[in-house]
């Protein structure tokens, strides 16, 4: 689960660079173009804040899953004994 939450965010960031290079180039500015400027910086921000939250989520999740695993073979090897 961890590594899909880690691709989710590398796929947000990426298009979050994507709005941040475009607000800077010369197409937002064009008429008739999907928006200013403004509106693409905010939609890159808002992108990269939901990537780290993903990729927190992700971190999380294999903290978790790791810890689990570590718990069950002290159990296993606690009844070995």
């Amino acid at each position: 689960m961890g590594r899909n939450l880690y691709i989710l965010a590398a796929t947000l960031a990426a298009l979050a660079a994507v709005c941040v290079v475009l607000s800077f180039t010369n197409i937002a500015q064009q008429p008739g173009s999907a928006g200013d400027a403004a509106l693409w910086r905010t939609s890159g921000i808002v992108l990269l804040c939901i990537a780290l939250i993903v990729a927190l989520a992700g971190i999380l999740s294999s903290l978790f899953e790791q810890a689990e695993r570590r718990a069950e073979e002290q159990r296993r090897n606690s009844r070995r004994r």
